[in-house]
C-alpha cells in the first residue's frame, strides 16, 4: 500500500508542475463531456452494480439516492462540465498591481494550489465535478471515493484520463485510488503531506470528523449542514409557505436542506398550520416546541434539545418559536454549523440585521437554502461547501481553488 500510494503522490506532484494553457484545458473538458455521453451505457451499467452492492450492504435510502446516476443526472453532470469549460481560467491573473514610493512594482498573481486530495462518499458526480474544477484551476487531484460507488467512480475517472491522454497532457492530473481499503484514507491523511497540499472531505459527519482529527494536511470542509429558515413576523405567508417547503423537501439529502424552521411568536397562530400542513401532507415528520403543539392541528412530535442540532437528511424537520430576530440569530449561532441560513421577511432592516449577524458562510433573504450550491452561484460546480471561519467559505469553485504569489519588479533597487 505504501508503495502504491507514494507513487500516486509522486505522479500527482509531477503533473501539478505542468502548466496547461486555457485553450487546451477547455478542449480536454469538452472532450470529457463528449466521452460521458458516448459511454453512458457503460457508466449506467457500472452504477447499477454499485446500487446492487449498496442494497446488499443495507445502505439507507437517502445514501442510495445520492449514489444513483440515471440519464437525467448524467446530462446534468455533462452540462456542469461544459459550464466549467466556459468559465474564465482563474490561473495567472493579476489580482492587484501597485507601485510603491520605494520604486517597487508589486503584482499579486493567481497560481494553482498544487495537489488536492478529495475523500468522499456516495455521490459519483463528485468525481467528475472535482476533477473538472481542479484541472481547470491548474491543480492535480487524488480522488478517494467510497466503496459503495467504486465502479461508477472508476469509469468516470478513467474517461477523464482518456481525454487528457488524447490531448497529450499528463493523465496523472487526475488519479483515482482504485481500492475499497479504508487504510488508504488513513495513509492520505497521515503519510502524504509531502505530496498533498490540501484535503477536502465530502461526506457524512463521521468521515469529516475523522479527517479533521487525523489529517496533518490543511483541510477545507464542513462537519454538517444544520441549516435554518427563520420566518419573521413581517413575512408574506404565501412566500414563507413556498420557500420553506422547497428549502426542506426539494431534496432532503443535500447539506443545504433546511433542518430547523424558526418562527416569530407573533405569527405562529396564523402561519403554522398552512406551512406545516404542506410539509406533513408530503410525509415530513415534524418535531416542535410546546407553542407549536398548542396551535398546530396536525401531528407533531415533542422536540428535544438534540433536535436543534440534528441534521436529518430526510423528510423530518424541527420547528421552534423565537421572540424576535435577535432570538433567531442567537439560536442559529448556537446550534447551527455556519453552513446556510435564511430569513423570510418583507422588512429590509430586519433582513439586513440577520444577514450581517448570523455566522453562516451563506446568509439568505427570502430565498430557499437549497440554493447553497456552486452551480447555482455560477461556479459551474463545486468541490464542496466550506464552513471554515477562514477562507474559502461557502461553495468552493474555481476561484477558491487557487492561491497567489507576489511578483516584484524594480530597476535595480537596493534597500537602505
Amino acid at each position: 500500500m505504501s508503495r502504491y500510494m507514494s507513487l500516486i503522490g509522486q505522479n500527482a506532484r509531477k503533473a501539478s508542475l505542468d502548466r496547461v494553457n486555457s485553450k487546451t484545458k477547455n478542449k480536454i473538458l469538452k472532450r470529457y463531456a463528449f466521452l460521458l455521453d458516448k459511454e453512458k451505457k457503460t457508466i449506467l451499467k457500472a452504477n447499477q452494480k454499485d446500487i446492487q452492492f449498496a442494497f446488499s450492504m443495507g445502505l439507507k435510502s437517502n445514501l442510495i439516492e445520492r449514489l444513483t446516476i440515471n440519464e437525467k443526472k448524467l446530462i446534468g453532470i455533462k452540462n456542469s462540465i461544459d459550464k466549467i469549460a466556459n468559465l474564465k481560467d482563474p490561473v495567472n491573473a493579476t489580482l492587484e498591481k501597485w507601485r510603491r514610493p520605494n520604486g517597487l512594482t508589486i503584482s499579486r498573481v493567481s497560481i494553482p494550489i498544487g495537489v488536492i486530495g478529495v475523500i468522499y462518499e456516495s455521490r459519483p458526480n463528485v468525481t467528475s465535478d472535482v476533477a473538472s474544477l481542479c484541472f481547470k484551476s491548474g491543480n492535480a487531484v487524488i480522488l478517494k471515493g467510497g466503496s459503495e460507488a467504486i465502479n461508477t467512480n472508476k469509469i468516470l475517472a478513467k474517461l477523464f484520463r482518456k481525454s487528457l491522454k488524447e490531448n497529450r497532457v499528463n493523465e496523472n492530473f487526475i488519479q483515482f485510488i482504485d481500492s475499497k481499503d479504508r487504510k488508504m484514507v488513513d495513509f492520505m491523511l497521515s503519510k502524504m503531506k509531502d505530496y498533498i497540499d490540501v484535503i477536502i472531505p465530502r461526506g457524512g459527519k463521521n468521515l469529516v470528523k475523522r479527517v479533521q482529527q487525523f489529517s496533518n494536511v490543511p483541510i477545507i470542509g464542513h462537519l454538517e449542514g444544520v441549516c435554518h429558515t427563520f420566518i419573521d413576523k413581517d413575512a408574506n405567508l404565501k412566500m414563507a409557505t413556498n420557500v420553506t417547503y422547497n428549502a426542506k423537501l426539494r431534496n432532503t439529502s443535500i447539506c443545504g436542506a433546511t433542518e430547523t424552521i424558526l418562527m416569530h411568536e407573533k405569527i405562529v397562530k396564523k402561519f403554522c398550520n398552512p406551512i406545516l400542513k404542506k410539509l406533513e401532507e408530503n410525509n415530513c415528520k415534524i418535531y416542535g416546541d410546546r407553542f407549536f403543539k398548542k396551535y398546530y392541528k396536525g401531528k407533531i412530535y415533542p422536540a428535544k434539545e438534540k433536535d436543534w442540532s440534528t441534521e436529518y437528511l430526510s423528510a423530518a424537520v424541527s420547528v421552534k418559536t423565537v421572540k424576535d430576530c435577535d432570538d433567531a440569530i442567537s439560536h442559529i449561532n448556537k446550534y447551527g454549523t455556519m453552513h446556510t441560513d435564511s430569513i423570510i421577511t418583507k422588512n429590509r432592516k430586519t433582513a439586513n440585521k440577520f444577514l450581517k449577524n448570523v455566522k453562516s458562510s451563506i446568509a439568505m433573504h427570502n430565498t430557499s437554502t437549497q440554493f447553497a450550491d456552486g452551480g447555482e452561484f455560477g461556479f459551474g460546480g463545486e468541490v464542496g461547501i466550506s464552513t471554515n471561519t477562514l477562507p474559502p467559505r461557502g461553495p468552493v469553485g474555481l476561484e477558491q481553488l487557487i492561491s497567489y504569489k507576489y511578483e516584484i519588479i524594480s530597476n535595480g533597487k537596493t534597500r537602505k
